[in-house]
């Protein structure tokens, strides 16, 4: 079976599809996103590539982040921690703010693990051994 993340072949057809997911008609995403129908469209169409802050901006709304949108995308098989699912999924916070706490959380697991590799406990880590 197909997993239905992999059906997407485009971006413009991925964020057509989580827009129609949301139930929200065209012209209403694309005021909320702050941008014209007719653009959003050519976006939907693959006529055009959104900018960054476009590409943001349609992520908050859709309530994710824009590297959550893109990993459907790229239909990457990565293992989403509760903590990123949580940070995705509070409404308090920007998509900007979203995507520093996720970029600090995944950074700090990267130096966590590469000091596993090398033989040595990360801080808190109750092995036993000294540094």
């Amino acid at each position: 079976m197909v997993d239905e993340e992999a059906r997407y072949r485009t971006l413009g057809e991925l964020i057509r599809r989580q827009r129609e997911l949301a139930e929200l008609p065209m012209r209403q995403f694309a005021a909320m996103v702050g941008i014209s129908n007719p653009y959003l469209s050519q976006i939907e169409r693959n006529l055009r590539e959104p900018s960054e802050r476009v590409l943001d901006a349609i992520a908050e709304h859709l309530q994710m982040s824009t590297d959550m949108l893109l990993g459907q995308l790229r239909n990457e098989p990565r293992a989403v921690s509760g903590v990123v699912t949580a940070i995705d999924q509070d409404p308090d916070l920007t998509n900007a703010q979203r995507k520093a706490l996720v970029e600090m959380y995944e950074t700090f697991r990267e130096v966590t693990r590469g000091k596993r590799k090398r033989g040595r406990p990360a801080a808190g880590d109750d092995s036993g051994v000294a540094d």
